[in-house]
């Protein structure tokens, strides 16, 4: 790889990374924290939704931003050219 394909590969990465950040800290804390008051009007399998959120919702949102951030770095892989395929 050369160095500005490196470079490229690396903002591209770390772009990716800080996205996955901002959407589980806007879950975790926004959800769980911030707006529990305007969730808690809904109500998620017998107990209130912001409650429900901060303890199980936060925990879901973490696992799919996991699972986005594998397939989004094996994309990346591809496209820079440097995946084990």
């Amino acid at each position: 790889m050369t160095q500005p394909s490196h470079r490229a590969y690396w903002r591209a990465h770390l772009k990716l990374i800080a996205s996955c950040l901002a959407l589980w800290f806007l879950a975790s804390f926004g959800g769980g924290i911030v707006l529990r008051d305007a969730l808690d009007q809904f109500r998620m399998l017998g107990v209130p939704a912001g409650f429900w959120f901060a303890q199980q919702g936060a925990i879901w949102v973490f696992l799919a931003v996991l699972a986005y951030y594998g397939w989004a770095s094996h994309r990346l892989d591809q496209r820079f050219d440097v995946d084990d395929d």
